[in-house]
């Protein structure tokens, strides 16, 4: 149901980007390939004015006391700044996600095809790491839609010196500002937003569980929510040492959100303690802290601190890793399920028939077999850009791209 009071703000913002996803529709992939690259110069541009944004948000968000994990995700270095406008730069590159696609049905006199079409307006709720607005804003004019931008209050300055700089690259190539807006950090208007399903077509949200869980009850409109930690390692009876200690190190890097940080391991029991403690001090050494079961603390004690039960359901979000024993793949199936945030999970084994018990039983929405599951926004050498990783279940599950932004037609004719 559309909520009865509208801000008179936001149902002008809301009326802009109609608007400006109109004309965004009927524009091509050239003209839309200018307008990304106008962008990612008035960044450019405006790099030094974004940094002495940033500076401003740092030093009041640690006045405010914000917690070492948003004061991580909120920091831009110039290295940071400069990888996301090469990044939009590469998006206004790659080959259009948008177009149409001829699906030769005949029936009769009647001819079948499909094509791809905007969404509309689409919502991007974030937290902190102000740069992924300049992501969020290539793909969605990439794929011809418009762009609302909901900042948390600790990066407004960054966000605002952004989003001028994003709105000043639409405007040199006589693109509609309006395709990208910035709205308040307001709690009343963030409900607002995400109530009105006649205007906004998708909401994704970005940020700590809380956040996803905020926007999750409150909204009546479409939403593909992203997941960050909390994904779970299976290592088997016969999985190797070496690659565990791989994809949990690996897995950590991020940029700097870990997206797919393995933060729980799964051991099975008939795993010998010689490599588990090699495991685990190597890990002590790389700044981890571990945490264990009751078996297992029991057991080794000293290298392990008991983990309470509701961790084994929420991310850590930092360098830290908890360890639980199971007796075999179909326990761990059942333990991943049932804890992991569903994104992103992990085997290490030997055994095929574990590698196939495995990935026909879980329930996540990208698997991995004796691999790292780090999470790369471009890999270098790939043709794709993402903007995070949704467990949500229906067909936009896993790496969220341009697919995720655009929506079939079937067109019959007679």
């Amino acid at each position: 149901m559309e909520h009865a009071s509208v801000n008179p703000s936001l149902a002008s913002i809301l009326h802009q980007s109609d608007r400006a996803g109109r004309y965004l529709s009927l524009t091509n992939s050239k003209q839309r390939e200018q307008a990304i690259g106008s962008m990612a110069t008035a960044l450019r541009w405006a790099f030094n004015d974004i940094l002495e944004a940033n500076t401003l948000d740092l030093e009041a968000s640690r006045e405010l006391g914000i917690s070492d994990l948003l004061l991580d995700w909120l920091k831009l270095t110039p290295e940071r700044l400069q990888r996301y406008i090469d990044l939009l730069h590469r998006l206004g590159e790659i080959s259009s996600m948008y177009g149409s696609n001829d699906i030769g049905s005949q029936e009769s006199d009647r001819h079948h095809y499909s094509q791809v079409k905007p969404l509309g307006t689409v919502a991007f709720i974030y937290e902190a790491l102000p740069e992924l607005a300049i992501i969020a804003a290539g793909m969605t004019l990439k794929t011809g839609n418009s762009l609302i931008l909901r900042g948390g209050a600790e990066a407004q300055n960054t966000n605002l010196a952004i989003e001028t700089a994003l709105r000043t690259g639409l405007e040199q190539v006589d693109f509609p500002q309006n395709a990208v807006q910035l709205i308040d950090a307001n709690p009343g208007l963030l409900y607002e937003l995400l109530t009105h399903t006649q205007q906004v077509n998708l909401v994704i949200p970005y940020g700590r569980p809380s956040l996803i869980h905020q926007v999750t009850q409150q909204a009546t409109v479409s939403i593909l929510p992203a997941a960050i930690g909390n994904c779970y390692l299976y290592w088997g009876a016969n999985g190797d040492m070496e690659l565990v200690r791989h994809a949990i190190c690996d897995s950590h890097v991020g940029e700097p959100d870990a997206v797919n940080a393995i933060e729980k391991v799964l051991i099975h029991t008939n795993r010998g303690s010689t490599s588990l403690i090699m495991l685990w001090k190597n890990l002590k050494e790389k700044g981890f802290l571990l945490r264990g079961d009751r078996e297992l603390v029991n057991n080794y004690g000293e290298y392990l601190q008991l983990a309470q039960d509701g961790e084994w359901h929420h991310p850590y979000l930092r360098k830290v890793i908890a360890f639980k024993s199971v007796q075999g793949v179909d326990e761990a199936i059942a333990t991943i399920d049932k804890y992991s945030s569903g994104h992103a999970d992990c085997i290490v084994t030997d055994s095929y028939l574990e590698t196939q018990q495995f990935v026909a039983g879980i329930n996540s929405a990208s698997v991995y077999i004796n691999a790292s599951p780090r999470f790369y926004r471009h890999q270098r050498g790939s043709d794709r850009i993402w903007l995070g990783m949704s467990n949500y279940h229906g067909s936009q599950r896993g790496a969220i791209g341009l697919a995720a932004l655009i929506a079939t037609q079937q067109v019959t004719m007679g």
